[in-house]
């Protein structure tokens, strides 16, 4: 802060900052710490209300942070201080006595550790950027509650934000929305608590057992530092016939590979300097002595191993006729003994059995010391660390060496001596790398409480706190480049629609969920919930018959595998039951969105959301509800059908109404009685959300006026085998466009009866002929009776996923072995073989043009990727895609003290997977870009809108006005030349390229979509 002879604005003071992990907790000693906590809270809210210059770090964080949770204490006419936040300064328009006041009071309450006004610290690498951009959450200005897409514009504005105008924009008042927010930092600041103390004791549990090395950020420290040190080890090598200074090791540095020193000496290091003092350094003799005593050790395994290696059948022939056959079966066994002791770590054991097997002279600790400390010297001369970029200046890169050596005096006790020690100390970025890996932990996104904060950038948006990025690049660093450089203004329509998607309120179906818990407590086994309970282990037979031990040891193991899968499907239950019951007495609550390298948008909260199993779907229902009308009614018995399924998904919409209107004595037992009744809704496909049509039903047609019964339930509109629509689309095709309902039928159509109608008639062709001649023959005839639309459905949903006959078949074989109708497992093959190569061949007849279409895209990206490029796009929206496959360089190393395996992305593309991946994932960012659109639209007609891919959700009173305009956006996403626009880029990115002509388009007349009733049904 600038001087000032005034007391409030008086230099103050300022320590370096604490590591950032400490700011992880809502506690006094992390967002009070200790240089400011003994200055006068007056003081220091008098300074940041009239100040205007920045704040000294790291005060300005704590008090940044603070600001929020006085602002809330302040009434609605009151000024509030302005963000100035392009410097992270803090600056008042006017600053009142009563605003000094309340955050004198907020900043006394945090000093004294009161968690209702804590705010938590932003994530790792991430204040500082948002400070910077302009942007800062965590502003007072962050509270007001903006409708989707305006929060940019009212931050901008810097007025008003708590005018009861803007509070009704989500029909909250105010008061409510500050104790919503101030729980909603509570809840972020416990899942960074929960991260932060997972990592800790991870990092802890890991250094006490030694394995610190393998963690993931230490291992990617390895990633740099491995080569330079295997090729100086090797420089080493070469030169040991030298005299002079390395005289002293030379005759030991020949007797290991290079590779397996340089591991082992990187290991032993930053162990010890990991679990030393605690400051990252270790005494030079201590490290010498112990990478040299490692190294011997290593050595003789070697040497064993080498010499007990198995010989070929000439050798073991001359063996045999020496007499030394007793021999080598003794060495072949102790052998196995010693690499099985290995696998399971037990280093001691192994070392003992060498140890009696070499009558080698001991090094000695002399010659410890020596090679050790001449592998570290090594080390200090190759390894570098570079700060992360937002840490070094605008100048070159500050690379520096990641350990020094350095001598420190110690004074002897009852003595004026002193004596000199070396240590070799690691630079402190490296001990930082491993507080900063905490953000890398999994967060525990939980959903949020108030309306996500809108999404304005890369990482700016969704929560208050919790580092959020608009795209999951899963570390592809051209991805991740190429959206942070896409101008605002290109990706606003992203953004718009993934604000739309985060505004939709949801909330629990409390009479669901206890449902759930009933079956729940009770075992499961029901609705397809696991069972509880493992699956009792065959005892042993007391026997020595070898036939009867083999089949125990094959139902053993798979008992075991059941269990384990059954572990696996329980605790995913647990997760989501414990995510539901927190939430279920909540008034509503926001899935923040971000998306996919493709384009498809995901909730960040990763367990109870709508994209997940049936039990996600059923507990939850939209928070707002309203009134059903004559159509809502109408649609919510459709939706029901739909869901039940068992084929009546696939009737006309007036005969899913008459199955619906049969079952009326059912679906009422299913809501008064659900567990003790006829249980008719555990028969659907979709138990659980049928039940909960069942109940809202009921209590529709119960109540004296139907229409007016309020329902909260999303009702869905899915496509019909959606790839293939966008591939019809897309080549104009007629006869695929009827096959996938883009144009009017009395009935949806559906494509996998369509397929396996088709293929029925290629095998009875075949079944005429003679099976002496043609061994197809005889296939067809066991096939014939085998074939529906289950055994073809799975090959025909992936084949615009690019599926390979390979793929097909096995897809084809899980079925009919499901069936177990063809016991023989030759023959069994050779079924599966044939019946993929028929649905294939009917595939292509139907999907011509389709196939067509991706034979061009798959072209395409072969002749780039063959240029060493990964293949790029953009989608309709404006997201940038970039294809993340190139080779991975793998270096595997295996010592007896561990397997170390570095692995980094190269610079080679990997040139098959750039060419079948990218069809189907050009279709997925199509199918992303319409759903967007969509969202994007029902929210301007006041419609909620949630969306899975290709499964459209709003209100049963709003399914007719949402179908209208999804169609409307299909049509006007396929209006465009989206095929030519992605030539014109391909050829405007790589000029010197030829790609091959574009397929040729039929003549299907995009506008029939629009009156197409079973396009989405």
């Amino acid at each position: 802060m600038p001087s000032s002879p005034t007391p409030a604005t008086a230099p103050i003071s300022c320590s370096p900052s604490p590591p950032l992990h400490l700011h992880l907790t809502a506690r006094r000693q992390t967002l009070a710490p200790p240089m400011w906590r003994r200055l006068p809270a007056r003081r220091l809210a008098s300074a940041l209300l009239s100040s205007s210059a920045p704040l000294p770090h790291p005060l300005h964080r704590s008090l940044l942070l603070l600001l929020p949770a006085a602002s809330q204490r302040l009434a609605p006419s009151q000024t509030l201080p302005r963000f100035a936040s392009s410097s992270a300064a803090v600056a008042a328009e006017s600053v009142s006595s009563e605003e000094v006041d309340e955050l004198h009071h907020a900043i006394g309450e945090i000093a004294r550790g009161d968690p209702s006004v804590s705010a938590p610290a932003p994530a790792a690498g991430q204040e500082g950027h948002r400070r910077r951009s302009g942007r800062g959450k965590h502003s007072a200005e962050a509270m007001a509650v903006p409708a989707a897409g305006q929060e940019g514009h009212r931050r901008r504005s810097g007025r008003g934000k708590h005018s009861a105008e803007a509070m009704a924009v989500h029909g909250v008042g105010y008061h409510k929305y500050a104790m919503l927010r101030r729980r909603q930092i509570q809840i972020e600041t416990e899942a960074w608590e929960q991260a932060a103390e997972e990592y800790r004791e991870l990092l802890a549990d890991m250094c006490q057992q030694k394995l610190a090395p393998n963690l993931p950020y230490v291992k990617s420290l390895f990633l740099g530092w491995f080569e330079p040190l295997r090729d100086q080890i090797i420089a080493e090598q070469e030169l040991v016939g030298e005299r002079g200074a390395r005289a002293s090791h030379a005759r030991y540095f020949n007797m290991l590979p290079a590779d397996m020193m340089a591991v082992i000496t990187m290991h032993k290091l930053m162990g010890l300097l990991m679990t030393g003092s605690g400051d990252g350094s270790v005494r030079v003799i201590q490290a010498a002595c112990q990478i040299g005593e490692a190294i011997e050790h290593e050595v003789r395994i070697h040497k064993f191993l080498e010499k007990t290696k198995k010989k070929s059948n000439k050798e073991m022939d001359n063996e045999e006729e020496g007499g030394d056959s007793d021999i080598a079966k003794e060495q072949e066994r102790l052998r196995k003994k010693v690499t099985d002791l290995m696998k399971k770590q037990k280093i001691r054991q192994v070392r003992n059995i060498v140890k009696k097997q070499d009558n080698s002279k001991p090094w000695g600790q002399d010659a410890h010391a020596k090679v050790g400390s001449r592998l570290i010297e090594l080390m200090i001369e190759t390894a570098y660390i570079q700060p992360p970029a937002s840490q070094s200046a605008d100048g070159p890169p500050d690379i520096r060496p990641a350990f020094t050596h350095e001598m420190r005096t110690v004074a002897r006790e009852q003595q004026k001596s002193s004596r000199r020690y070396g240590v070799i100390k690691c630079d402190p970025l490296v001990r930082q790398g491993l507080d900063r890996t905490a953000k890398h932990m999994v967060i525990p996104y939980m959903p949020m409480l108030i309306p996500p904060i809108s999404w304005t950038g890369y990482d700016k948006g969704a929560h208050l706190f919790l580092p959020s990025y608009v795209m999951r690049t899963h570390g592809a660093r051209q991805q991740r480049d190429a959206v942070r450089r896409a101008p605002r203004e290109q990706m606003q329509s992203v953004f718009e629609a993934l604000n739309t998607l985060g505004s939709t309120k949801w909330r629990v179906n409390k009479r669901v969920l206890s449902i759930v818990d009933r079956i729940w407590s009770s075992g499961g086994r029901l609705a397809d919930l696991v069972d509880r309970t493992d699956v009792a282990l065959p005892e042993k037979p007391d026997t020595e018959d070898e036939d009867k031990l083999k089949k125990w040891r094959w139902t053993l193991r798979a008992a075991k595998k059941e269990n384990s899968e059954r572990h696996s499907q329980r605790c995913d239950v647990e997760l989501k039951l414990a995510v539901a019951r927190k939430m279920k007495d909540e008034d509503g609550f926001y899935y923040p969105h971000n998306l996919d390298f493709r384009g498809r948008a995901y909730p960040m909260h990763p367990y109870l959301n709508h994209l997940g199993s049936d039990l996600c779907r059923g507990v939850l229902e939209f928070a707002e509800g309203r009134p059903l009308g004559k159509s809502g009614l109408r649609w919510l018995k459709i939706h029901l059908a739909n869901l039940y399924a068992g084929g009546v998904d696939k009737l006309s919409y007036d005969g899913r109404i008459a199955f619906t209107e049969n079952h009326l004595e059912d679906i009422f037992d299913s809501a008064d009685r659900p567990l003790e009744g006829k249980r008719w809704w555990l028969g659907a496909e979709d138990p659980f959300q049928c039940l909960a049509v069942c109940i809202n039903l009921t209590e529709a047609l119960r109540s004296p006026s139907p229409e007016t019964m309020i329902s909260h339930i999303p009702v869905h509109q899915d496509g019909s085998c959606n790839g293939l629509q966008h591939y019809a689309a897309l080549g104009r095709d007629k006869l695929g466009a009827i096959a996938v309902n883009l144009v009017a039928g009395e009935k949806p159509a559906d494509v996998y009866t369509g397929i396996a109608t088709r293929v029925v008639e290629i095998m009875k062709n075949d079944a005429l002929k003679d099976p002496a001649t043609d061994p197809d023959a005889a296939r067809a005839r066991l096939l014939l009776d085998q074939v529906d639309r289950k055994l073809v459905k799975q090959t025909v949903m992936t084949s615009v996923y690019g599926v390979t006959y390979v793929g097909a078949r096995e897809q084809i074989k899980r079925r009919l072995k499901e069936r177990d109708m063809i016991c023989d497992d030759s023959e069994l093959f050779s079924a599966s073989c044939y019946a993929a190569k028929v649905t294939l061949t009917a595939l292509g007849e139907m999907f011509q043009a389709a196939r067509s279409i991706m034979n061009w895209l798959g072209d395409c990206a072969k002749v780039i990727a063959c240029e060493n490029e990964p293949v790029r796009w953009t989608t309709p929206l404006g997201l940038p895609v970039v294809q993340p496959y190139r080779k991975l360089g793998r270096h595997l190393i295996k010592t007896s003290l561990q397997v170390l395996t570095l692995q980094r992305e190269t610079d080679k593309v990997m040139v098959k997977r750039q060419r079948t991946a990218f069809p189907p994932n050009f279709v997925h960012s199509l199918d992303g870009s319409h759903m967007m659109m969509t969202a994007v639209a029902c929210k301007r007609q006041g419609l909620n809108f949630a969306g899975v891919h290709d499964s459209y959700w709003t209100h049963a009173c709003d399914v007719d006005t949402m179908n209208k305009i999804l169609r409307e956006k299909f049509v006007e996403l396929y209006d465009t030349p989206i095929l030519e626009n992605l030539l014109e880029s391909f050829e405007k990115s790589f000029p010197e390229l030829k790609f091959p002509p574009l397929p040729e388009r039929g003549d299907f007349d995009l506008t029939d979509v629009l009156g197409s009733p079973y396009f989405f049904n």
